[in-house]
This record gives C-alpha cells, structure tokens and sequence, in this order.
C-alpha cells in the first residue's frame, strides 16, 4: 500500500503543471513618474482652488491642502507597500475584499456610522478617518472579477450581471450616479476584455441604455441634468448654473490661461471648484495649452498601464492592470467630459489631482499594485 501510494504521488508530481519562477526587475519606472508628477499638480492645483473657501470656512487657507498633502503621504506609503507585495497574494483576498466592500456600501445608511451630507449616504467615519466606500469598490470589483475571469468558464454572463448590479444598484441608492456609470463602464470593459463573446456586448447595450434611461426619469434632479446638458441656456441662475460656470472659467482661460493662482471662478463662483470641478480651474489659469498637458499627462499613464498589460502573460496580472488603467481612464474621461460638456454633469472627481482622501490613496494603492505587476514581467 505504501509502495502503490507513493507511486501515485510521483506520478501526479509528474502530471502537475508547475508555474514557472517569475523574474524580478525594477518596475515600470516612468509609470511611476507619471504619477509622481500627477500628484504634484494636483497639490499645487487643490491649493490654487481651495484658498477662498478655506478661509471662508476655516479661516485658515492651507486647511485643504494640508489634507491633501497627508493624504498624498498615505497614498505613497500605500503605493510602496503594494508595489513590494507580490500582486498574487491579492488573488486570495478577492472574495473577502468584495463581500467586505458590500458590507461597507450597506453600512453608509447606519445611523451614527454613515455620514449623510450633501443630500447623500456615501461616507464612513471610522473616529480617525472618513472612508467612502464607494471607492474601495472599485478597486476590490477589479481584484474579484480579474481573479474570476483568469479561469476558463462557460456560462458566467448571468452571474456577472447579479454581482455588478448589487454593487451599482448599492452606489445608486447613496445616490452616487458618477461612481456607480464609473463601476459599471470599467466591469463591462474587464468583462469583454476577458475574452467573452462580442454577442454579449451587443445584448448589454439596450439594456444598460433603458437603465440608464429609467434613473433619469424617476429621479427629478437626474432629469435635470440631462436637460440642462441638452439645453444649458435654460435657467441660468439654477439648474444650470454649475455647467456655465465651468464653461465660463474654460472660456476665459483661453489659449495661455489667466496665470497661476488668478482664477477669478474660485472665489466662491464655481461650485465643488477643489473636487470634481477642479479640471475648470486648471483651464482658467493654465488655459488650453495646460489642459493639453494635464490630458497628455494621463494618456501617458494610461499608456504605461496598458503597456505592462500587454507584456505580462499571466492572466491575472493582465487583467489587474487592465481593470486598473480602464477605471482610471474611464473616471478621467467622465469628470473632463462633464466639464466640456460632452457629457452630461456628474460628481466624480479627477484622479490624483482632486481634493479627497479615499480616492487619492486608493488610486495610488492601486498603481502600486499595477507597479507589482510591472516587476515581474514587464
């Protein structure tokens, strides 16, 4: 017995496909200049914005920035730790990071745990700090479905749809329309990314379109929206203040920009001027040739994202950093669209240049990990 055990063993030693020892380099090092320099704009620009509303709030005009800046510390902390860990430890954490992310999007509507503000649940506050939640979501949705779609399966089209609907339908309820088209657009993207049948798209695109259509139509303020983006020379004063004024501060940028620290707009004109709108800000004082940088500067992220993609054939780590370039492409194309007016406007902010902590450290978590990726194979 002992002999034919042992037999048997070696023989499925023999049979049992061994993942080859991966090399080790130094990483993508101009994907991360790319950030590096990413985030100094942003500190520079959440400053620049936040000045006049600083001091109206809290008399101190470097309150923001001193947020963003211990902010921007933890973020590169973050980064450093996930770019020394082997981005494979995290394919074990994908299950209980999303049950954890959705136990975190029901816990925003407890009463003395979820901050309500602004009209929405979609804040934490853990005594210390304030997460959104939100936010996590992204990056754990990434984690759970390139760990799922790395394994060969039939039949997934169903079971997908019912985890991504959970996570929006949670988002959606905050209200948080912005993050929850964000999730959506960049699980669609993985989804197909992964190999599945171009059938499958073609079938998603009227169904998400009338999804689309019902928020619109069942929430008065959605509404509002997408006839103000239709019609932004109606109501003025109202509805449609938000987008004038950004169009205002773009126009009055022109070619060169106002100069640094020059926006009129900031004083309290142009609302959310430090967060979502902050792109307005940056074309008022740097004008068309600073918002052609700023975009270059993100194309060159993106770039250096899809490029480790394309060099690393382990397919988790493939997906990983396909999940994490198209979310931040897609989050950068829906705040500058909303802010053109390509796109109908939504609160979303702009990634490492926007005021907020739970969307910059997260970020830069995940460029780590996309760093991670870069070492091993790229």
């Amino acid at each position: 017995m002992k002999f034919t055990f042992w037999k048997m063993r070696k023989a499925s030693d023999k049979g049992r496909i061994r993942q080859p020892k991966l090399p080790t380099g130094s990483g993508d090092r101009w994907l991360l200049i790319g950030t590096i320099v990413l985030a100094a704009i942003g500190i520079l620009m959440v400053y620049d914005s936040s000045v006049a509303i600083a001091i109206r709030d809290f008399a101190d005009p470097y309150h923001y920035v001193r947020d963003q800046v211990k902010w921007l510390a933890l973020g590169f902390i973050t980064f450093g730790v996930l770019s020394n860990v082997s981005y494979q430890v995290w394919r074990r954490f994908a299950v209980p990071a999303i049950l954890g992310t959705m136990a975190l999007l029901v816990a925003v509507f407890i009463p003395g745990f979820g901050v309500h503000a602004l009209g929405a649940h979609r804040w934490l506050n853990f005594g210390i700090f304030i997460l959104q939640p939100a936010e996590l979501a992204k990056l754990s949705l990434i984690l759970y479905l390139s760990a799922w779609f790395s394994t060969k399966e039939r039949g997934r089209l169903v079971a997908f749809l019912l985890l991504v609907g959970m996570i929006v339908g949670l988002v959606i309820l905050e209200p948080d329309l912005g993050t929850a088209m964000t999730l959506l657009a960049t699980a669609l993207v993985l989804y197909f990314l992964s190999g599945a049948p171009i059938g499958h798209f073609l079938a998603l695109l009227p169904l998400v379109a009338v999804g689309g259509g019902a928020l619109a139509v069942f929430e008065p303020y959605r509404m509002r929206r997408v006839l103000t983006f239709l019609h932004p020379e109606v109501d003025p004063l109202g509805a449609s203040y938000h987008i004038r004024q950004v169009l205002l501060s773009l126009g009055s940028g022109g070619f060169f920009g106002v100069g640094l620290g020059k926006s009129r707009q900031k004083y309290e004109y142009l609302p959310e001027a430090n967060t979502d709108s902050i792109f307005a800000i940056i074309g008022e004082e740097t004008g068309f040739v600073g918002t052609i940088v700023v975009i270059a500067l993100f194309l060159f992220l993106l770039w250096r994202c899809f490029r480790v993609a394309r060099r690393t054939q382990e397919p988790f780590g493939k997906l990983l950093a396909l999940g994490i370039g198209s979310w931040i492409g897609i989050q950068t194309f829906v705040n500058i669209g909303s802010m053109v007016a390509v796109l109908p406007l939504t609160g979303v902010p702009l990634p490492l240049i926007s005021y907020g902590g739970s969307n910059l450290v997260i970020t830069l978590g995940a460029l780590g990990m996309i760093y991670n990726v870069s070492k091993k194979h790229a």
